[in-house]
C-alpha cells in the first residue's frame, strides 16, 4: 500500500509547510474530540480532510482558525505559532475560515457582506477583491443589491465562499461547502473552487462530505475517525484504498 505512514505522536511535520499542525488536541467542555492530530498543507496545495459525521473534521477547522482553543499541540501558519492567537489575528495573517452553515448576514446586501470580508488590515485592494469575487460567482454580481437572506441556498454558499475570497487569503479553510445543496449546484461550487485554485493559486484545506469530488480535486488527503488520523495519502492512493472505497465511495 502506497500510503504515507501515519505520523506517530510527537513526529515532525514538514518544516516548509504553509500550515503545520502537530499533536493537536481539542474538544468541548469535558469531551475531547481531537486526539493528537498531525497534518500539513504546502503552499498552493489542496488538502482534503475526510471522515464521517462526528469524526472531528469541523472541530479541526475551528481549532486551526482560532474559534476553539487547542488543549495541546502546536499550529504554525507561515512559520508563525497561532495556537494561542485570537481568530481575528489569524485572519489578519491570511488564514480565513468559511464555516459550515454559511453564517452570512441575512439583513445585509450581497455587496455589504462581501465588503465585510474585504475589510482586512493591510489589504487596500477592496474594489479589486470584490470584482474578483464577481468574476468567480457572476450570480452574486447580478444580485449585489439583494438582501443576503433572500438568496437561494446555493447562492448563500457562493456568498460565504466569496466573502472569504474577498479577504485575499493565503489559505482558505472550507468546511462542507456542498452541504445541503442540490447536486447541480454543488458541482457549480466545486467548479468555482477549482477555478479559484487554478487561477489564483490559493491554498485550500477542504472538509467535504462529497468524498469522490474532494479526492479528485485534492493533492493530498487525511481520513479522520473519532478524532484521529487513520489514513493519509495522495488522492490517487486514497481512492485506490479498499477501506476508503468501501466506507466512503460505496464500492
Amino acid at each position: 500500500m502506497a500510503l504515507r505512514a501515519v505520523l506517530p505522536q510527537g513526529a515532525l511535520v514538514s518544516s516548509n509547510a504553509l500550515l503545520a499542525v502537530k499533536d493537536l488536541a481539542a474538544g468541548y467542555g469535558a469531551t475531547q474530540i481531537l486526539h493528537g492530530i498531525d497534518l500539513s498543507v504546502g503552499e498552493t496545495e489542496i488538502v482534503a480532510v475526510l471522515g464521517s459525521n462526528g469524526a472531528g473534521k469541523s472541530t479541526l477547522n475551528r481549532t486551526i482558525s482560532g474559534v476553539l482553543r487547542a488543549r495541546r499541540g502546536s499550529i504554525r501558519f507561515a512559520d508563525v505559532a497561532i495556537e494561542r492567537e485570537r481568530a481575528a489575528a489569524i485572519v489578519a495573517l491570511g488564514l480565513v475560515h468559511v464555516p459550515e452553515g454559511r453564517r452570512i448576514f441575512p439583513n445585509m446586501t450581497v455587496r455589504e457582506n462581501l465588503q465585510l470580508g474585504a475589510y482586512r488590515r493591510g489589504k487596500p485592494n477592496r474594489v479589486a477583491n470584490l470584482e474578483r469575487v464577481f468574476g468567480i460567482f457572476p450570480r452574486l454580481k447580478e444580485r449585489h443589491a439583494q438582501r443576503a437572506g433572500t438568496l437561494s441556498g446555493g447562492e448563500q454558499q457562493m456568498l460565504a465562499i466569496g466573502r472569504g475570497i474577498a479577504s485575499s487569503p493565503r489559505l482558505l479553510l472550507l468546511d462542507e461547502p456542498s452541504m445541503g445543496l442540490a447536486p447541480a449546484i454543488a458541482d457549480l461550487i466545486f467548479d468555482s473552487i477549482a477555478a479559484l485554485h487554478r487561477e489564483d493559486r490559493v491554498t485550500l484545506l477542504l472538509v467535504e462530505q462529497r468524498v469522490a469530488e474532494a479526492l479528485e480535486s485534492c493533492d493530498y488527503g487525511y481520513v479522520l475517525e473519532t478524532g484521529r488520523v487513520v489514513l493519509e495519502g495522495t488522492h490517487r492512493t486514497l481512492t485506490a484504498d479498499d477501506r476508503v472505497r468501501r466506507a466512503y465511495l460505496g464500492m
